[in-house]
């Protein structure tokens, strides 16, 4: 039987920009070449970007996110009805050596909500016109939660939408378009990632949401209600993931928590077939909240870390998987890295040949473990 994803030797999606089209990116944004040369760069890197995946062993295979300026926002913009705000977002990271300000654009919400064509579309159709036979292409978006969670209230028009439930039922229905249409394009791998979710295990984090005017006990079930019905119309044949992470960004994280506080929900009511879940150090927590995982769910774990260039030891991710196993049983599990190495195009603190090794590493512990699928 062929295997479905996820697969037991997986990885979030995002990729190291290589030198050259971090180059392109910056002479486009300095008017010395066109679009359609930076288009050019892209698609050649991209071309090599999944060459290394499947020489790393791995069954799928994303564009590494090489067309994206970062992991959702690029996404958030493309929908009808958003826009990019004037004013900045501030989002405060975390890393072993301080602290450093991430202030992207934020978005406004001032039109009806609708998917006017599908995002990403020529995307996916390149990745999957150049992957091997054998080789599954993963397309990897943001969640619907990640439209409202950072600007709250004050992001949707009360114009445009003077009740609030109006703008969550048209999100969700652009959402459900765009999966129809991915699913006409032959995608059988979607991947939707989520940080709110991650993020709310953190008292901080839901102080904020409290500041914002939300409800920081319920913000949660929210979010699970807007996916679900988001999935309602998935099409046969597609396998929807989510990856919850506490951020990602130049090596530094923006939350921290144990998944105690939405595990029960999160994995008994969110209706996607798999998740990938950050386990790379003591941020994270525990493996306990696996204990209310379903028997008909996968659980991708997030053991080696993307944020160091480090190799972790093969006999400490076994260890860790068994420990794991003792709350959901071992044949539910699969193993990544515990986030993408470039959410941003600023990338990690590490090195192509880095990326590789880890790649690689989680493709011969996954043999190791569950042997060759």
């Amino acid at each position: 039987m062929t295997p479905r994803p996820p697969f037991r030797a997986d990885h979030v999606g995002s990729l190291l920009r290589p030198a050259v089209l971090r180059e392109a990116r910056r002479r486009r944004n300095d008017g010395e070449i066109t679009a359609e040369q930076l288009g050019a760069v892209e698609d050649d890197t991209i071309r090599d970007v999944v060459k290394m995946q499947r020489a790393a062993g791995l069954p799928s295979a994303t564009d590494g996110e090489f067309r994206r300026s970062s992991w959702h926002m690029d996404f958030i913009y493309a929908l009808g009805g958003v826009s990019r705000s004037d004013e900045r977002l501030h989002v405060k990271f975390h890393n072993l050596a301080g602290d450093l300000e991430f202030s992207p654009p934020g978005l406004q919400v001032d039109g009806k909500v609708r998917l006017d064509e599908p995002v990403f579309a020529r995307h996916f159709e390149f990745l999957k016109a150049h992957v091997d036979a054998g080789v599954t292409p993963k397309l990897t978006i943001p969640s619907p939660s990640m439209v409202y969670y950072r600007g709250g209230r004050a992001a949707v028009s009360d114009t445009v939408y003077p009740d609030l439930e109006d703008f969550f039922t048209d999100l969700s229905s652009a959402y459900a378009a765009q999966l129809t249409a991915m699913g006409e394009l032959g995608c059988t791998y979607l991947q939707l990632d989520d940080t709110s979710l991650a993020y709310l295990n953190d008292p901080a984090q839901r102080e904020l949401v409290a500041r914002m005017g939300g409800d920081p006990d319920t913000q949660h079930l929210r979010n699970i209600n807007q996916i679900n019905a988001a999935l309602a119309g998935k099409p046969d044949g597609m396998t929807v993931t989510t990856h919850l992470c506490r951020g990602n960004f130049r090596s530094s994280w923006a939350a921290e928590g144990s998944y105690e506080f939405v595990a029960e929900a999160l994995f008994g009511e969110l209706g996607v077939d798999g998740f990938f879940l950050e386990f790379d150090d003591e941020r994270s927590g525990g493996f306990e909240p696996l204990r209310f995982v379903p028997r008909d769910k996968r659980v991708v774990l997030g053991l080696v870390t993307t944020k160091r260039p480090e190799l972790e030891d093969p006999d400490a991710l076994v260890r860790r998987i068994e420990e794991a196993s003792r709350f959901v049983d071992v044949d539910q599990l699969c193993l990544s890295p515990q986030c993408g190495f470039s959410s941003t195009e600023e990338g990690n603190e590490l090195t192509v040949d880095d990326q590789l090794r880890k790649l690689e590493l989680v493709v011969s512990t996954a043999e190791r473990v569950w042997g060759r699928e």
